[in-house]
């Protein structure tokens, strides 16, 4: 894994990111445009994580951080480069984000149709918690 380079994504990474989660990420957000991911970036620049190898982006996850609660989002490998580690040193990277800003538990948002998720989130230590659910309000039609 020497080769695999984990940096904090920039305004200018906006649009290989979203191309990335087109051919990565399971499912879509209201929040999946160029306008997202910048406000995103601008108000906490170390929230979202690149993986990079030789150059090209084989991951990401988002690790948000509000003062109360640690959220990790759009953890995405690229079909050609699981199973190598990438999301294990992605989640790893984001803990310790956390757990410098005094956060005490990761909640994950996976899908519950994405089973394939489900064992690397298990791998990495997480369990589900089957007593909540989402509750959404799109803020925007």
């Amino acid at each position: 894994m020497s080769d695999l380079h984990i940096r904090h994504a920039i305004l200018s990474d906006i649009d290989t990111v979203l191309r990335f989660w087109r051919e990565a990420a399971e499912g879509t957000s209201i929040s999946d445009d160029h306008d997202g991911v910048a406000r995103l970036i601008t108000r906490d620049p170390e929230a979202l994580f690149l993986a990079e190898r030789d150059g090209l982006l084989t991951g990401t996850v988002i690790a948000g951080f509000d003062g109360w609660r640690c959220s990790a989002y759009r953890l995405a490998v690229h079909p050609d480069h699981r199973r190598q580690g990438i999301a294990t040193a992605l989640l790893e990277a984001a803990e310790q984000r956390f757990a410098a800003l005094g956060g005490r538990r990761v909640d994950a948002m996976v899908l519950e149709a994405n089973e394939q998720a489900h064992h690397a989130w298990a791998a990495a230590g997480y369990h589900r918690e089957d007593h909540w659910r989402r509750w959404v309000k799109p803020l925007t039609e």
